[in-house]
């Protein structure tokens, strides 16, 4: 197993993240506050989960039209993305609880909803949180061949059309980890800075078991149990996961690819010029920070400049965190990238993708 040699220039500019780190962890002490999840974290938990559990069983009644059944569907896509969103996102980072074992079975419920845990803690917590926005590093930024999603890779002309097919390719994006990128990642090598790495016999156990479970919860027992055709079925499952689908890819993409962030390259030497604290600082954005249903329902998401310097803090304590950061970041004169509606961030990716299109663009 070998590492990737891309490395930071934390030798340098090393203040900012000492006064940020230190004023924070002063505002938990001062405060008498954990900093893992509270009553309102565990409130949301029951609720999404009751959200997605209690849409499936409503189907699986049988009392229902076909409609009503379609519009549960929807239902349950909205609440695998909360779920993912607001639970797993958290307990796989370990943000959760103190309690390891508590953020193991709450990451659980990732796998419960087809995805795979494990292979998510190695392309998002250590390769996208390490090498956010650098092009052949950040796993993030490969959506699809045919979505550009980083100035510094090859231009194709179908990029010219990215700022239409993105959003329809951010809707299979749970299609994609529930059929074909779990098994594809466990074979891939190199993966991120592994190179031929051996995955425990208890995740090869662990994917296999809960992809089982899942595919007979939503599609052997569907079809077993309801008075409907395949076909039927499908509309519903179909649905399910473009809703999810939607909603995750494009939240996931306003925090990193928008007008303000960079896209920073290593030098010669495979080094990136700022300390890895200012490197999150430039390549991170947050947006409708005053949106509190928003911020809710995805988790604080909306604060990724937070949750990408304290991703072992749990999201809910991440607005108050943003005050703290937003004026240490004033005071080193670092940027501090937010827009102030979830529209404005939309229409920044937008025109992102459309820059990229751009042959002209580099």
């Amino acid at each position: 197993m070998s590492v990737n040699k891309v490395t930071f220039n934390n030798k340098i500019d090393k203040e900012f993240s000492r006064t940020v780190k230190n004023r924070v962890d002063k505002y938990f002490e001062e405060n008498s506050l954990s900093k893992h999840a509270n009553f309102s974290m565990v409130l949301k938990t029951i609720t999404l989960l009751g959200l997605y559990f209690g849409a499936y069983a409503l189907i699986m009644t049988g009392q229902f039209s076909l409609g009503t059944m379609w519009l549960l569907s929807i239902v349950m896509g909205v609440g695998m993305a909360g779920i993912g969103f607001s639970i797993a996102h958290d307990a796989l980072h370990g943000a959760y609880s103190s309690n390891s074992t508590v953020n193991y079975f709450l990451g659980l419920t990732f796998d419960l909803m087809g995805a795979n845990g494990y292979i998510w803690k190695i392309t998002h917590n250590i390769i996208h949180h390490t090498y956010t926005n650098i092009h052949g590093h950040d796993e993030d930024l490969e959506v699809a061949a045919f979505i550009r999603l980083s100035p510094h890779s090859e231009h194709k002309s179908i990029h010219r059309l990215q700022h239409i097919l993105a959003f329809f390719a951010y809707s299979f994006a749970t299609f994609f980890w529930v059929f074909v990128k779990d098994y594809w990642y466990f074979f891939k090598s190199p993966l991120g800075p592994y190179e031929n790495k051996n995955h425990p016999v208890k995740e090869w156990i662990t994917l296999i078991v809960t992809k089982i479970i899942y595919y007979g919860y939503t599609i052997a027992l569907p079809l077993m149990l309801l008075d409907i055709t395949w076909y039927q079925w499908l509309i519903g499952f179909v649905s399910l996961h473009l809703t999810a689908g939607f909603i995750l890819g494009v939240i996931f993409q306003l925090a990193h690819v928008v007008e303000e962030t960079m896209h920073p390259e290593p030098n010669e030497d495979n080094v990136i010029k700022n300390h890895w604290a200012i490197h999150e600082m430039i390549t991170t954005n947050n947006f409708a920070r005053d949106n509190k249903p928003l911020s809710w329902y995805i988790g604080g998401l909306n604060f990724q400049i937070e949750h990408h310097l304290f991703p072992k803090i749990c999201s809910v304590h991440y607005p108050d965190v943003s005050l703290i950061v937003e004026q240490t970041a004033g005071e080193f004169g670092i940027p501090y990238n937010h827009h102030n509606t979830f529209r404005e961030a939309v229409g920044s990716h937008y025109r992102t993708l459309k820059k990229f299109g751009n042959p002209n663009f580099k």
